[in-house]
């Protein structure tokens, strides 16, 4: 799955900018399983919302980036994808919970390209909305813990630069280019 490329961190770091950007450029894209889980779960007043149940919470981004991964495998690439089914893993060790063996196991399973680009920490950007309720604390959290569980799935971090969205997306492409040089990869 070389052509299903994760855009992780913390929220407010620019992430879902990023990937829109790339998606401005003519790249597919995926949706981002948190705002979307909040999103179905609010319209419907439903308890899996993350401030009634973090694991039902969990459970539910779990399924919606195995869904996502499925969809994303039969595009043409590459694929942006806003996180990756090893952020619920992520998730769920931030707040505390354990980590059940079926969330492990799809970590392993749904395969990614090895390298995964990490949007650091940048309190000058971040912002809150109606989905995003985190602390820029729970922000730097969230990239630690992305930082972590993403190797222990075989992965390998690159942290994007703090610099505007062109030139983050001009970085990726560039990365992704040199990795594979015969890829075809737009920049």
């Amino acid at each position: 799955m070389d052509h299903l490329v994760v855009v992780t961190g913390g929220p407010g770091s620019g992430k879902t900018t990023l990937i829109d950007h790339l998606a401005g450029l003519g790249h597919a894209r995926t949706e981002e399983a948190g705002r979307a889980v909040i999103r179905d779960q609010r319209e419907i007043d439903g308890p899996g919302l993350a401030w009634r149940d973090d694991a039902l919470f969990a459970e539910l981004m779990l399924a919606w980036e195995i869904r996502s991964h499925r969809e994303a495998a039969a595009l043409p690439g590459p694929v942006f994808c806003d996180r990756g089914v090893p952020d619920t893993v992520g998730y769920l060790l931030l707040r505390g919970l354990p980590v059940p063996p079926h969330a492990e196991a799809a970590a392993r399973r749904f395969r990614y390209r090895p390298t995964v680009f990490v949007a650091p920490p940048w309190p000058e950007i971040f912002t809150g909305d109606a989905e995003r309720h985190q602390s820029q604390e729970e922000a730097r959290r969230t990239y630690d813990a992305m930082l972590e569980v993403y190797p222990r799935f075989g992965y390998a971090p690159v942290e994007l630069p703090r610099v505007p969205v062109a030139e983050r997306a001009r970085f990726v492409l560039e990365t992704l280019a040199e990795e594979d040089p015969g890829s075809g990869h737009r920049t």
